[in-house]
């Protein structure tokens, strides 16, 4: 048995509707390969999806994040709060608008980042608290929003590996003043190609990364700019792709939520010997990724490679102990993310996965924390 981290099937099953979508699309007579009418509906589709007021396809996540940051008018002087565990687009995109990514410590078993630590970063200089949902956990957005709010600074919720998942009843995305999701193929709903969306209840927040995404050009007029603005728009060919797979997608969540929940289960009682589950929960879960935390986790790594399992190390190192971060984080400490950077091995949770082969992976996982 062989099961790859990355699997290389994703869209097997829907390879003759692509290439029948490219066919289309590329004879149609207007000729329209970017933002055309399915990117328009398939915006509409997600804005109804999470009751947004509006949604605005872009060119990838990392872009999503930018052009709300710009829509927000960071720039230089202004500072960031963000996870200081996670994707290096969290501390990049600030940065590259001149702004100061600040690290706020993570919790040291969801690896989301600690209100607490947010709340103590807060500066008169604070422009936007930007946390991060994490693996399979959703941060904590109530106690984050209310942070923001008695701050009166925006809040930008990078949900881009949670897209289908709840907490309290509200999507994620939509706890923010905006929210980012990413549609790069291993995510929830992936695709086969580079693509994110941002998703809002504030329709000036809307207007103007509308406007960012396409030069600053409004979408009625060509060629007049009203804002200094981005090439980051999207593809009709994905656009119709994605509002074909739109209808399965909750059937890809609840078997991603059914196998991290058979996990969480069978792993619960290995926390004494040195690998930790996610906590138990259904609210606020996600299942993108299933990452444990082992003591030994090179060791689990290369026990599960010789039973055939792949698995994956995201974030080898905390975001200021990157070389490319370290400038905006002198001498500070991060216990809690630079942890989690040592321990922390992602298990493959793909909807495709066979009972069998769940039960497999779980075998090998708790075989190896009982037996060494």
């Amino acid at each position: 048995m062989t099961l790859p981290f990355f699997p290389p099937d994703l869209f097997d099953g829907e390879q003759e509707t692509l290439l029948d979508i490219v066919e289309s699309i590329g004879l149609a007579p207007e000729q329209k390969f970017i933002l055309g009418t399915h990117t328009t509906r398939f915006e509409e589709m997600i804005r109804d999806s999470v009751g947004a007021a509006d949604a605005i396809a872009c060119g990838s996540g990392t872009a999503a994040l930018s052009l709300v940051l710009r829509a927000m008018d960071v720039g230089p002087g202004d500072e960031v709060v963000v996870p200081a565990f996670g994707c290096a687009p969290l501390a990049a995109a600030p940065a590259m608008l001149g702004a100061v990514p600040v690290f706020a410590d993570v919790d040291p078993w969801t690896m989301v980042a600690d209100p607490a630590e947010i709340a103590r970063l807060i500066s008169p200089r604070t422009k936007v608290i930007m946390p991060a949902h994490m693996f399979s956990v959703m941060a904590d957005m109530p106690a984050i929003r209310s942070i923001a709010d008695s701050a009166g600074v925006r809040l930008l919720e990078d949900s881009a590996v949670a897209q289908g998942g709840m907490l309290g009843g509200t999507p994620a995305g939509m706890w923010g003043d905006a929210g980012v999701y990413s549609f790069v193929q291993v995510k929830t709903f992936g695709m086969p190609g580079e693509g994110g969306m941002v998703v809002t209840a504030d329709p000036e927040i809307g207007t103007a990364v509308r406007m960012l995404r396409n030069h600053g050009q409004d979408g009625r007029t060509r060629f007049v700019h009203h804002r200094i603005g981005y090439n980051s728009r999207f593809d009709e060919i994905m656009a119709a792709f994605q509002l074909h797979r739109f209808a399965t997608l909750p059937q890809r969540l609840e078997r991603r939520a059914c196998i991290g929940e058979y996990y969480t289960e069978r792993f619960g009682e290995l926390a004494g010997c040195g690998v930790l589950a996610p906590p138990p929960a259904s609210d606020g879960r996600c299942y993108y990724v299933y990452s444990l935390l082992a003591e030994r986790r090179d060791a689990l790594r290369d026990h599960l490679a010789a039973q055939g399992i792949g698995s994956h190390i995201y974030y080898p190192a905390a975001l200021p102990r990157q070389p490319a971060f370290a400038p905006y984080a002198p001498g500070g400490a991060w216990p809690a993310a630079e942890l989690a950077a040592r321990r922390t091995l992602a298990i493959p949770i793909y909807p495709h996965l066979t009972d069998a082969q769940v039960e497999h992976i779980a075998d090998a996982v708790c075989r190896f924390a009982k037996e060494s």
